[in-house]
């Protein structure tokens, strides 16, 4: 990136983490004038396992140590009204939604960035892992997402929601990094928490213990656990508590690795495979609703691409047609757990095109 000598203003999403404080770092060497800003959205009934007080206390030391300006914005309320709701109406559908994609949509790359630009910012900037690029096509600058050059970290998958008018003013500074080369910077810039652990969780809850979290929301409604077969094998304490492909926390004994492949709303029923070679825990398509184009424009169907199902996948070969208001994806193999409320995120080779939601059956 070239070193920018009209001193742009940016506003950095810190975490008190190694990555978005590498990020801040990188962006003062190329000259831009830093803001550090601390977000806390959630104060958690579990508070005694919530760790933002410590992040916090990174965050303000690490400014300190850039000597650059910090700020602390709450969006609290907006978080609880726009993420907790969604997840917890989600799972009460019997859906599993996921928080992080509609956090960095609905949080950091709008109400964070809105705030960053009426308080006089240029850009705003993260740690994710993930490369930006722009051209000039005829009078209009396009922008695009690539995974990072660390494919263990890529974090492409969770900004496949975002849109033209926010990948203007976000930037991206360690996405052609490697996770080790990260820390090495922080290390020789004297960043304290050069060898901090990544944060683990929902995005913004910190370290609570996700089936504690849910269960503070909805309420448990025992049924029956049922193969595929119809063989009643065990008891659950409510659908909304499993997942698709799930196979530990379901308490049936006996030996063999069972695993859910649906859940009967109108019986109550949770349908578990028995053994995870079983047809029912695969599917050669899924149905994707609200898909979200990076380019703004749907292309041409059909396309030849790669999708991903879920964060860690690695991409595999499709055909995407389109489906009325919605896209069917076709896989060239069969894929374990497609789970209802997760995102499918489309990819040609290594650029992000965009993402949507699974549908149920």
């Amino acid at each position: 990136m070239a070193l920018v000598t009209d001193r742009k203003k940016v506003f950095v999403a810190m975490s008190g983490g190694v990555d978005s404080s590498v990020a801040a770092y990188l962006l003062l060497q190329q000259g831009f004038d830093v803001t550090g800003v601390f977000m806390k959205n959630w104060s958690d009934p579990l508070a005694d396992k919530c760790p933002w007080e410590d992040d916090l206390k990174d965050f303000i030391s690490v400014c300190h140590k850039l000597k650059i300006k910090s700020k602390i914005e709450i969006f609290e309320e907006q978080y609880r009204k726009k993420i907790v709701k969604y997840l917890i109406d989600g799972y009460k559908k019997g859906l599993t939604p996921n928080p992080d994609m509609l956090c960095n949509k609905e949080i950091k790359f709008k109400l964070f960035l809105d705030k960053a630009r009426k308080l006089g910012a240029d850009y705003i900037a993260t740690g994710h892992y993930v490369i930006s690029k722009s051209e000039k096509v005829k009078d209009k600058t396009i922008y695009y997402l690539f995974m990072a050059k660390d494919s263990n970290k890529d974090q492409s998958y969770f900004l496949s929601l975002l849109n033209q008018s926010q990948l203007k003013y976000s930037l991206f500074p360690i996405g052609n990094l490697l996770k080790p080369d990260v820390r090495i910077i922080a290390k020789k810039a004297g960043i304290p928490v050069y060898n901090k652990k990544d944060s683990q969780g929902i995005c913004f809850i910190g370290k609570v213990k996700f089936s504690d979290f849910i269960r503070t929301f909805i309420p448990s409604k025992y049924g029956n656990i049922v193969t595929t077969s119809g063989e009643i094998i065990g008891r659950h304490d409510g659908l909304p508590f499993y997942t698709i492909g799930q196979r530990h926390g379901l308490k049936v004994g006996g030996g063999t690795p069972y695993y859910v492949v649906k859940k009967q709303k109108k019986e109550n029923n949770l349908v578990v495979s028995k053994g995870a070679k079983d047809k029912s825990l695969y599917s050669l398509s899924a149905n994707i609703s609200n898909f979200s184009w990076i380019s703004g424009v749907p292309p041409s169907f059909p396309i030849n691409c790669f999708a991903k199902i879920r964060y860690r996948q690695k991409s595999q070969k499709c055909v995407v047609v389109k489906k009325g208001d919605r896209l069917l994806i076709k896989f060239n193999k069969m894929q374990r757990a497609i789970t209802p409320g997760q995102f499918a995120v489309l990819y040609d080779k290594k650029m992000l095109l965009g993402g949507g939601v699974i549908m149920a059956e």
